[in-house]
């Protein structure tokens, strides 16, 4: 393909990793509205992690910027905005609104663009496509194209990463389908998907996270139900998982940008046209309320020892939304915090993973840098942390007083070594 210049709008866990391989065969700019990322980048720092200085180096044709009009001169453009819930659990389309308010602003006639954000069936026709024709003045379908992509960025994961991971996409045209397929052909070494429509890729995207989110629901309601019966939920499904066919999922707290959220997306749509899902709810409630669940397991287990309840002490190990990684994004560990507060523990939490600055900023308190020996009433290990995984009992024991709780919400330990597990 040639004379192609793309222009990638919003540089976070999804953008960066794309804008930096398609910097390696074309001309590719960058563009994010916070200053302090661009300037980062810029000098080969990436906070997520997720790329290291050697491949911005490989990556160049890659340049970044926070002035809109320095993209001016691009044929594609590809939104990566990010497409929260609001408090309410309902879509906030805030970001990919603005985003398309600035790409309209300087869209040009034969441009394309494409939108990887995940949003529920229809959004992409029905509010993005409006915004750039008002905004450009142009026709949809006469003087630009759309087409949508769905994300699969997996943070922290080393093995699975863009160039590995097939991709989805689709055109507004089937000739603009086609240019687009070709055009993320030139990246994805695992291959492509074209969707026959822009609306089966939005759809495709949802129910990938929606049928791992009730997986999860169900694992988690048989952990409920298995905690009743004195039966641990881990050897139930080790056994399990020896037919061929048993799914792999476990029981947890289930956070993050996609797992947690995407399923309001489509519950959101589903219910605008007269449909009521009331599985996808049920488990998004269920996912939802385990940190409440598991707050109200420890103070039964902190009861059962007689642990004097007049402020105790707790440690929770683990902050960000799945392990090895700084990701912070709708984490449900908030859950664990808020739930022990609102019973008056004082809580301690350590997590080396974490930007401590940024969980002042975005959740008002600190983190420590260490745990201090001899204080916890109770540890709550809730990420999988490499770090976490290598530390034995006797580790942690320094860390506890003589009479207290572990409870283990990852499975880093057997069940007879711990007081409580999901």
């Amino acid at each position: 393909m040639k004379d192609i210049t793309i222009g990638v709008i919003g540089l976070g866990y999804v953008g960066l990793p794309l804008a930096i391989e398609f910097g390696k065969k074309y001309t590719t700019i960058g563009f994010d509205i916070n200053e302090k990322r661009i300037y980062e980048l810029q000098n080969f720092k990436d906070i997520t992690l997720e790329i290291e200085v050697k491949e911005f180096r490989e990556s160049l044709y890659f340049t970044c910027t926070r002035n809109i009009q320095e993209i001016t001169n691009c044929n594609f453009y590809i939104i990566t905005v990010p497409t929260p819930i609001d408090s309410n659990k309902k879509p906030d389309l805030s970001f990919l609104i603005d985003a398309c308010k600035s790409v309209g602003g300087i869209l040009k006639e034969g441009d394309i663009v494409i939108f990887e954000s995940t949003v529920y069936p229809g959004a992409t026709e029905e509010v993005c496509v409006p915004i750039l024709e008002q905004y450009s003045k142009l026709i949809f379908n006469q003087n630009f194209y759309c087409g949508y992509s769905p994300e699969r960025i997996n943070p922290g994961d080393k093995e699975h990463r863009i160039k590995s991971i097939k991709k989805v996409t689709s055109g507004s045209t089937p000739e603009i389908a086609d240019l687009i397929d070709e055009l993320y052909q030139e990246i994805i070494t695992a291959g492509t998907h074209k969707a026959p429509s822009i609306k089966v890729a939005e759809a495709a995207k949802v129910i990938e996270n929606t049928q791992r989110d009730l997986n999860i629901a169900l694992m988690n309601e048989l952990s409920l139900i298995f905690n009743r019966l004195n039966i641990d939920t881990e050897a139930v499904l080790e056994a399990a998982a020896t037919k061929w066919n048993f799914l792999p999922f476990t029981p947890g707290l289930v956070g993050g940008h996609c797992i947690s959220v995407d399923p309001y997306y489509l519950t959101h749509k589903a219910i605008e046209v007269g449909y009521y899902p009331e599985i996808i709810l049920s488990g998004r409630s269920l996912n939802d309320n385990m940190g409440a669940y598991i707050v109200d397991e420890v103070i039964k287990l902190m009861l059962e020892k007689s642990i004097n309840m007049t402020n105790p002490n707790i440690l929770i190990m683990g902050f960000t939304f799945k392990e090895n990684c700084p990701d912070l994004r709708n984490t449900r560990v908030v859950d664990l915090i808020e739930g022990f507060k609102s019973n008056n523990f004082n809580v301690d939490v350590y997590d080396p993973w974490v930007n401590k600055k940024e969980i002042i900023d975005k959740y008002g308190f600190e983190t420590v840098i260490k745990p201090f020996e001899g204080k916890y009433d109770a540890i709550l290990l809730a990420v999988a942390h490499d770090e976490f995984k290598e530390l034995t009992l006797d580790n942690l024991k320094i860390f506890r007083k003589k009479s207290s709780v572990l409870y283990d919400v990852k499975y880093l330990f057997r069940a007879d070594q711990v007081d409580g597990r999901l």
